[in-house]
Formats: C-alpha cells, structure tokens, sequence
C-alpha cells in the first residue's frame, strides 16, 4: 500500500460555533484552520510552552497600544509574570503614564510632559539607564495614583522596563525640560540599557521572545541575545518567538522582518519554536491574552521565573547585572 503524503497526515477542520466556548477553547479549534487564524493558535500553544520552560521571557511594545486601549492587557500580562522583561518605545510608556493620571487621550494636558519633568528634577543627579529611570518613575507613580498602568505593574511586580528610543517620545522631552530648569537632571544612559540588557541574557542565556508591532523594542530585544554571544557561549538566540505585526519583509523594514531572517543573524536559535502572526494587535493581543488567562494558570503557578531587584545596579536571581561592562564568560582569546 503506497505510503500516504506527509502533506496528508492532519486534516482541516471547519470552525463550528458553539455557543460559550471560552477564548482557549476557540484557540484550540483555531489550531485546525487556516491563515493567520492558525498562526495566532500556534502563538498561544508557544507562549504555554514558554511559561513550561525555563525561559527569560521579553516583550517588544511598539505602535499607539497604550493610547488605542491595549495598556491594561499588558499591565496584566506583566504583573502576573506572563512576561518579565518589558522593551517598550517612550510613546506607549507616557501613554500609560497619562491615563494612569486620570487623563484620557481625547482630552489632552499641557501638564503631563510637566510632570515627568518635575519628578526628574527631584531625582539625584547623576545618570540612570532608561531601566532604571523608569522603575523610579513607576514607584513614584504607584505613591501618587495608587492607579493600575503599565508602569506601576512593573514596579510592583518589579519587572524591568527598557525604553532604547527613550528620546523619541514625550518622555524624553520631560527629561529634556528637566535638564533646562535643574543643570545636572535628565541624564539616560542608554548605551547602559545595551550593557545591561546583553548582561541580563548572559546572567540567563535561554531567552524567549514576543514582539507587538516590531519596530525599536523588536530590534532592540533580539540585538540583546547578538551582543550576550560574543561574551558567552551559551548564548544561542531565542528558544522561543513570537511576533504580531501588520508589517511585511518585501519592503526591507525590520518591523516586517520574517523570524527565519532573525534565525539568519543568530538572533533566535536554529531549533527555535516560533511563529508570525500577521495582524493588528488589538484584534490579536485581546484573544490571546483572554486565552491564556484560562489556561495558563498552571503554568504560572509552576514557573521559575526569575527574580529581580531594580533599584540602582539590577540584580537577577541573587547575582548583579552591571551596566557598565558586558559580564564575560567565555575564555579570552589568547
């Protein structure tokens, strides 16, 4: 009997409604579509596998997903340690910080970029990475609001906030404001984020990767695992990634990039578990989200994530990660 195709092995299966079906439910029946429908079924069994394993997880936040109503599903997602690196742009964190005010987008405030300035000024002077920056800023927040937002559940939770692109956005203004009325205040090491973030890889070098919309925090997190490996050889890209972009490669962005590209530079291991979901990420992130809020629990209680302490130089799991210098692991080259 001639053998059967291994094209011919799993077989479609129609979507049939069912009244009730929990958001995990309609996932899993999601697996055996077709399309991007499939693809954001396939993210949803990764991350389980993620929270299975023992993975540092990053998450890349880039687009207008604070201000288009996305900041509480990662607020959770960080506060219940889905996750335990955040990458963010400085847009989406001031967002954040603007609601967490009390203010709403459609009302706008002449006050709010006066109010990250007024907290730098208070602040000692020296240079902060953007990590540590914005932990202080988070704790400051949580005194002042008491209010739930992506920056108060990362300092509660104490989960580091990288923001590299911190000047593009009205925080980095803030800060710019804070410069100009107190000599001295405003300073971001950024190129102590690079150092830190790469220490941080190295400190735990399997890593897992989940990317909202691309842009700098995708580059930036995948750049982390790049610059680990010239200082330790356990070092071998993501073990895990997942992207939701509406970006495609053809037109060369590295939004659009295709996750075999970041196989090709080393970014994600050769064996890496992986899949891209082409979609807005306020239709994908809700679903997915709501699904693993139903079946990931579990796995969040049985997780070994790890332990941070972010006040001044960051520690992981009892041991530091310096800022200004890469922790070198591997033999020097003689």
């Amino acid at each position: 009997m001639k053998k059967k195709s291994r094209f011919l092995q799993t077989p479609i299966e129609p979507f049939v409604v069912e009244e009730g079906l929990s958001a995990d439910a309609v996932l899993a029946r999601m697996e055996r579509i077709s399309f991007q429908g499939r693809n954001l079924a396939t993210a949803h069994r990764i991350w389980q596998k993620m929270l299975q394993d023992n993975v540092t997880i990053f998450l890349g936040m880039a687009g207008a997903l604070s201000a288009g109503g996305l900041r509480m599903i990662v607020a959770h997602l960080v506060a219940n340690r889905y996750v335990d690196v955040l990458v963010s742009t400085g847009a989406n964190l001031y967002h954040d910080l603007h609601e967490t005010r009390g203010r709403r987008h459609y009302v706008g405030s002449s006050q709010a970029d006066d109010a990250v300035a007024k907290f730098a000024a208070t602040l000692e002077k020296r240079s902060y990475t953007s990590r540590e920056f914005l932990y202080l800023l988070g704790g400051h927040l949580w005194e002042a609001t008491g209010r739930e937002g992506i920056l108060t559940a990362a300092y509660r939770a104490k989960v580091p906030i990288f923001c590299p692109a911190i000047a593009d956005s009205s925080i980095g203004m803030g800060l710019s404001q804070a410069r100009q009325h107190v000599p001295g205040a405003g300073y971001i090491d950024i190129i102590g984020d690079i150092v830190e973030s790469a220490n941080l890889v190295i400190r735990r070098p399997r890593t897992a990767s989940v990317v909202l919309g691309g842009g700098t925090p995708k580059n930036f997190i995948n750049q982390a695992s790049v610059q680990a490996e010239f200082y330790s050889d356990q070092v071998g890209g993501h073990s895990y990634a997942i992207q939701i972009v509406t970006d495609v490669p053809h037109f060369g962005g590295a939004s659009g990039s295709s996750l075999e590209e970041a196989q090709s530079w080393g970014k994600l291991s050769t064996e890496s578990d992986k899949v891209s979901v082409q979609a807005d990420a306020t239709i994908a992130l809700p679903i997915l989200a709501s699904a693993l809020a139903a079946s990931a629990k579990p796995m969040l209680a049985d997780r070994r994530m790890p332990a941070f302490t972010l006040d001044g130089i960051m520690t992981i799991d009892g041991q530091p990660v310096p800022y200004d210098r890469f922790e070198e692991v591997n033999e020097p080259a003689v």
